[in-house]
């Protein structure tokens, strides 16, 4: 890879970090709007999702909640492996190029109605078997964009969980998502060793934004830090459906 590419790499990194650091998600999202600018999505998301993997497991222990995070979660992680298993190969098949469109409109449509305070909580008696049905439609949707956080987030969010706790329940959540979702890239051969110098830098780039990020995120009040969250979700939805459309408009 040219110097040119490797220093937006880079920054893609640090940005999509920061991002992740902030609201306990958006890494994949955000480097894979950004490198899909100047290489195919099947390419980017070999970059994105060893540091992806690596930092979500940062998350996944940076809090005491790990034990009963996974005992309400299960469902919604078993689900999600299957339904990337079932849609394995979507990634780079003829109609991959809508994935990220419809992402990032479901993303922008969650957000907006979270700004307006519109939302919906899930009875501790259904959080099982309604996680289990939304971690199915999240591995489908992944299997196919590379990101997992529609419907995912929204149901985390519905069972109600303090900010920290979401935050690693997000670490915990996407771990066991992005893992599946390598097995589906090995499978593929979409990963090798052209991949490792980029995939070094953009590893080290998420670690110094995530750094930056979290210390942002501990001075915020938890209505600012939701607010922030929403607006990142708008942002990143609009910069999704950007690129894609871009990428689709330049081929």
């Amino acid at each position: 890879m040219s110097d040119p590419l490797l220093i937006f790499i880079a920054a893609a990194f640090l940005l999509a970090g920061f991002i992740k650091g902030v609201v306990g998600l958006g890494l994949p999202t955000v480097a894979m709007g950004l490198l899909a600018v100047t290489m195919p999505p099947s390419r980017a998301l070999a970059i994105v999702i060893v540091p992806a993997i690596v930092t979500n497991i940062w998350q996944t222990f940076a809090g005491p909640y790990f034990r009963d995070i996974v005992r309400r979660l299960w469902p919604l992680m078993i689900g999600t492996v299957i339904g990337i298993w079932l849609n394995a190969g979507m990634l780079t098949g003829p109609y991959a190029h809508y994935g990220p469109i419809v992402l990032g409109v479901m993303l922008v449509i969650y957000a907006i109605t979270g700004l307006y305070k519109f939302s919906f909580k899930v009875a501790p008696r259904d959080e099982k078997w309604i996680g289990g049905l939304v971690g199915v439609v999240t591995g489908v949707i992944s299997a196919a964009t590379g990101v997992q956080v529609i419907p995912s987030m929204p149901f985390i969010q519905a069972i109600g969980m303090e900010k920290d706790e979401m935050v690693q329940a997000l670490g915990v959540f996407f771990t066991v998502a992005t893992v599946a979702l390598a097995f589906n890239l090995t499978s593929a051969g979409l990963l090798g060793a052209a991949t490792a110098l980029p995939g070094a830098i953009a590893m080290a780039c998420s670690f110094a934004g995530m750094f930056i990020g979290q210390l942002v995120r501990s001075r915020m009040q938890p209505e600012a830090f939701r607010r922030w969250f929403l607006i990142a979700m708008i942002l990143l939805g609009i910069y999704l459906v950007a690129s894609a459309v871009y990428g689709s408009v330049s081929s």
